[in-house]
């Protein structure tokens, strides 16, 4: 029987053999899931083993950053640099063999950093420390790819790894809901026009045996974005670019990589050069919001905002606040942007915005 390495190769000769048209998207779509259902048994396969010590990181702080690049591109030393951490500097490979943590505080936020061994190409199926790296990255806020300013070809290395993975790199979830059901078959209702078809989206279901569910989707989404939905284990992560070791490079490796990556911060961690710029675009990256409290019957606290990040609702400030609040929680009020009126009732479910004062009410 052929190993799942060989059957996605088979899979991938198939794909890439066959004319993409109307005829055959179909078959395509059922190629496509396929794929990654076997993609996501080599995951499956390579997380089932011991895991690497010291990869049991809690996350902390305000917001979690992966450093995430080949050996040696200098994540050590950067961290060090970054954060209170004291992660092994060392001029060969695979010098990190576990996860340190690091936490660097800016502008009243606290950012835990994390220095994970380098990734290699193979690291989706579990190739050097790729299943424990890979895990981490997964439950991160933001990943840094660190380039080495002579390596600029690894970008595309790692996104194909990350992808491979199952994590989707600056993407948001497609707007897609699908609810299995115990009868009736197969149901598409969509408020916009889609260039994927019925039949398709039939048959890539059909892959992952699911016979019977209504499907709702509300964006013109791709061929392997719906796959992604129907596979419903995909981690969306943000990312920023930064490049290391500008300072041993000329100015046409320079001009190169800034054409590459027109939005990366050039950095050298060796000697902390633009350190300043990289902290501020971490920071605005990250999308910090501040919430301010009001105690009942009190006046709010404007003098030290909770930092958090865009996106947090109700539920997630009464967990941070205290472990009883949510199961204790009642209703909140809120003012700001994120109301309709000033003092509106909300729930746990409510998402706040930058500048919103938010008062929690609790069950005695």
């Amino acid at each position: 029987m052929a190993t799942l390495q060989e059957q996605i190769r088979e899979v991938e000769e198939e794909i890439k053999k066959t004319t993409y048209n109307k005829a055959t998207s179909l078959h395509i779509g059922r190629l496509k899931a396929k794929l990654a259902k076997l993609h996501d048994e080599v995951e499956r396969k390579s997380s089932s083993g011991p895991a690497g010590e010291g990869y049991s990181v809690k996350k902390s702080g305000d917001a979690t950053v992966t450093l995430v690049g080949f050996p040696s591109v200098g994540k050590s030393t950067l961290l060090n640099k970054l954060t209170d951490a004291n992660s092994e500097v060392g001029a060969y490979a695979f010098t990190t063999l576990t996860v340190v943590p690091g936490v660097m505080e800016y502008k009243g936020a606290i950012i835990q950093i994390l220095d994970v061994p380098g990734l290699v190409k193979g690291a989706a199926s579990g190739r050097g420390r790729g299943k424990e790296v890979i895990a981490v990255i997964r439950n991160s806020d933001l990943v840094i790819f660190l380039m080495d300013v002579f390596q600029p070809t690894h970008y595309q290395v790692l996104m194909e790894e990350l992808y491979e993975a199952g994590i989707r790199i600056d993407q948001k979830p497609p707007d897609v809901v699908i609810k299995k059901v115990d009868r009736g078959g197969i149901r598409v209702n969509s408020t916009v026009d889609l260039d994927l078809d019925e039949d398709t989206i039939k048959s890539i279901m059909d892959e992952y045996k699911i016979h019977n569910a209504t499907v709702l989707i509300r964006e013109n989404v791709t061929m392997d974005q719906f796959i992604d939905v129907v596979a419903g284990n995909r981690s969306y992560v943000s990312s920023m670019i930064v490049v290391n070791k500008v300072d041993l490079a000329n100015s046409d490796i320079l001009a190169d990589n800034k054409k590459r990556y027109p939005d990366a911060v050039f950095i050298s961690a060796h000697n902390s050069q633009n350190l300043d710029m990289l902290r501020d675009v971490l920071y605005d990256c990250l999308g910090f919001i501040r919430v301010y409290l009001k105690p009942q019957g009190e006046a709010a606290d404007l003098e030290e905002p909770l930092i958090v990040l865009k996106g947090t609702d109700v539920g997630q400030i009464c967990d941070r606040l205290h472990k009883d609040f949510r199961k204790k929680f009642r209703f909140a009020y809120v003012w700001g942007a994120s109301a309709k009126h000033p003092g509106q009732r909300v729930g746990l479910e409510h998402k706040l915005m930058d500048g919103d004062i938010l008062s929690i009410v609790i069950q005695k």
